[in-house]
C-alpha cells in the first residue's frame, strides 16, 4: 500500500538511483519529478541544459517533450466532445475544413475520431513512400527549419491525408493522425490549435511556463538537444514541428507536475475543472478488442500494469530529447523523467522509480519465474518467423525498429527467446511461460541494451485448426510466415550473393596481378 511513510522513504534514496542510471546511461542532462496526492514531492535536475553555457538542468528547465504533447491533443478534444460537438465514432471527414482522410478504396470505411485517437486509423509513418524513404535515411519528413514558413497542414497534405490501410484493420503508430485531431479541434472550435491549447488547456492548468510554439513562455529556460558520439556530445540543431498537435510541447518537471495532479485528481487542480472525471475514466480504459492480458490503449494514453496497480503513460521522443510521463491514478503517483540527450535513460529510469513508489518488484527478479514448468515439446509450434499485415507507411516504424520481421527461436542456453532482423531486439531476449494454466501466454525482459527496462509479453494465437500462426506483440498481431518467405532468407541469399561477388572480383583481380608478375 502506498502511503506517505512509503513514498518519503523511496525519495530519500532516490537520488542515488537517478545518479547510478546517469553514470551508467551518460546524458548530458536530465530532470526528474516525483508527484504524489497532487503534490511535487521530488523536483532535482542533474547534469546540463547548455554544456557551452555552463547552463545546468533544473526543475524550471524546458525540454521539448515529444509525443506526450498527444495527450494533451485528447484533453482539448474531449473537452469539445463533452460539449457535443462530436461523437467519438462520428466520421471526422465532415468536420475537416482544408483536407479529408481518403483511402484508396473509394467504399472503404470512414475514419472516425476514435481510429484517430487509437492509432487505428490505417494512417501511415508518413504521408507517401518517398517520405518514407527520406525518413529511414535519416531526415526527418515532419521537421522544418526555423526560418521556413508555416504551411498549413491542408496545404501540406495537398488536400488529402491517404489512410493506407483500411480504419480498424491494424494499429500503427500515426503522428499524422495527431495532427488531423490538432486540425480537428481548430476546425470545429473555430481557434488556432496552438491558441485553443494555450487559453483552454495550458493556461488553466497553471502551466503558463509552457507552449506549443518557441514563445517567451518557454524560450528563457529551454535545454539544447544533443548526441552522444564517439565520446563527445554533440548538438542537434533546433527544428520545428510541423505535425504539431502530435509533439511540439516545451515544457519543464515543475510544469509537468501540474498535469500530473490534475489526472490524479479527477480532471480538476487547484479548483478549476480541465475536463470532467467520466471522460479522463474512459481516456484511461482500454478502447481496443485486444488480449487483456497484454497492456492496451484507451484514447491516447498507454495502459500498463504493476502488479495490481494502474498506470497510465506516454513517451516522447525528438532528436536530442527523450521524455517519460506515468501516473498511477488510484494511487495518487506521478513520474516525470525528461532529457536533452538522444538515449533511452528517461524510460528506463520512469519505469524504475515508479516500481519503488509502488512497491512492485522489478520483472528481472520474476522472469524467468520460479515454479512455472516450461513446455519444450511445444516450442517446434511457435519458433518461426513473424510479420505484420501489409503496408508499406503503416509498417515503417516496425522496419526502422526491429527491421521488418520477428524470429521466435530456442537459444543456445535452451531457452525460448525473440529476437528482430535489425534493431534494438536484434539480440534476442528470452521468454518464457509465467502463468502455469496459460500455455500460449509469455514473458520476456530485457535487463541491459537499448531495451533495459523494457517488459515482453507475447501472446501466440491459433487459426481454426488449432495451428500457431501469429503472436501478438505491442499491439499489433505479427503472422507466422514459412521459412522460404522469410526476410532473414532473402538477407541471408543477398549476403551470400554479395559476399560470392566479392570473392569473384578478389580472384580476378589476383589473377590480374600473377599474370603481370
Amino acid at each position: 500500500m502506498v502511503t506517505q511513510k512509503s513514498v518519503d522513504k523511496v525519495i530519500g534514496d532516490l537520488d542515488a538511483l537517478v545518479i547510478e542510471k546517469f553514470n551508467k546511461h551518460a546524458p548530458a542532462g536530465l530532470a526528474v519529478g516525483v508527484v504524489y496526492d497532487g503534490q511535487l514531492v521530488y523536483a532535482k535536475g542533474f547534469g546540463m541544459a547548455d554544456i557551452d553555457k555552463d547552463k545546468p538542468v533544473t526543475p524550471d528547465t524546458n525540454f521539448r517533450i515529444g509525443s506526450i504533447s498527444k495527450t494533451f491533443t485528447t484533453i482539448g478534444l474531449m473537452q469539445l466532445w463533452e460539449q457535443g460537438k462530436f461523437d467519438l465514432d462520428d466520421p471526422v471527414n465532415p468536420y475537416l475544413k482544408t483536407y479529408k482522410v481518403l483511402h484508396d478504396d473509394p467504399v472503404a470505411p470512414p475514419v472516425t475520431f476514435r481510429h484517430l485517437l487509437t492509432h487505428t486509423s490505417g494512417i501511415g509513418e508518413t504521408r507517401s513512400i518517398p517520405d518514407a524513404l527520406k525518413t529511414l535515411a535519416g531526415k526527418l519528413e515532419i521537421a522544418a527549419e526555423p526560418d521556413e514558413p508555416v504551411v498549413p497542414l491542408g496545404e501540406y497534405y495537398h488536400g488529402r491525408l491517404r489512410a493506407e490501410a483500411l480504419p480498424g484493420m491494424k494499429w500503427a503508430y500515426a503522428n499524422h493522425a495527431y495532427a488531423t485531431l490538432g486540425q480537428l479541434i481548430e476546425d470545429i472550435s473555430g481557434e488556432k490549435f496552438e491558441d485553443y491549447m494555450v487559453s483552454h488547456v495550458l493556461d488553466p492548468l497553471g502551466m503558463t511556463g509552457s507552449d506549443y510554439l518557441l514563445t517567451e513562455r518557454v524560450n528563457e529556460q529551454l535545454a539544447q538537444g544533443y548526441n552522444f558520439k564517439k565520446g563527445k556530445f554533440e548538438k542537434v540543431p533546433y527544428q520545428r514541428i510541423i505535425v504539431g498537435a502530435a509533439g511540439s510541447i516545451f515544457s519543464s518537471v515543475n510544469q509537468m507536475a501540474r498535469y500530473a495532479a490534475m489526472l490524479m485528481n479527477g480532471g480538476q487542480i487547484d479548483g478549476t475543472r480541465i475536463i470532467h472525471k467520466e471522460t479522463l475514466d474512459m481516456m484511461m480504459t482500454p478502447q481496443l478488442s485486444t488480449d487483456p492480458r497484454v497492456y492496451g490503449i484507451g484514447l491516447t494514453f498507454w495502459l500498463e500494469k504493476y502488479g495490481n496497480h494502474r498506470v497510465i503513460e506516454h513517451g516522447g521522443g525528438w532528436p536530442g530529447f527523450i521524455s517519460s510521463f506515468r501516473v498511477a491514478p488510484d494511487d495518487k503517483l506521478g513520474v516525470i523523467v525528461f532529457t536533452n540527450t538522444s538515449n533511452m535513460i528517461s524510460d528506463v529510469l520512469g519505469k524504475a522509480i515508479m516500481r519503488k513508489l509502488l512497491g512492485e518488484a522489478d520483472p528481472a527478479e520474476k522472469i524467468p519465474p520460479k515454479g512455472v514448468l516450461q513446455e519444450p515439446h511445444r516450442w517446434p509450434e511457435l519458433t518461426g518467423f513473424y510479420g505484420p499485415l501489409p503496408g508499406f507507411l503503416t509498417n515503417a516504424r516496425f522496419w526502422s525498429s526491429f527491421g521488418g520481421e520477428l524470429e521466435v527461436y530456442v537459444n543456445k542456453q535452451n531457452q525460448l527467446a525473440i529476437r528482430s532482423l535489425a534493431g534494438p531486439l536484434a539480440k534476442g531476449i528470452p521468454i518464457f511461460r509465467t502463468d502455469p494454466k496459460d500455455p500460449w501466454f509469455y514473458q520476456g525482459f530485457a535487463k541491459e541494451g537499448p531495451l533495459e527496462g523494457t517488459q515482453i509479453d507475447a501472446v501466440f494465437g491459433t487459426d481454426s485448426q488449432g495451428s500457431v500462426n501469429r503472436v501478438f506483440l505491442q499491439q499489433n498481431d505479427f503472422y507466422k510466415r514459412p521459412y522460404p518467405q522469410s526476410l532473414k532468407l532473402k538477407a541471408n541469399v543477398l549476403m551470400g550473393a554479395l559476399a560470392g561477388l566479392g570473392v569473384w572480383f578478389l580472384s580476378k583481380s589476383l589473377c590480374r596481378k600473377k599474370r603481370r608478375g
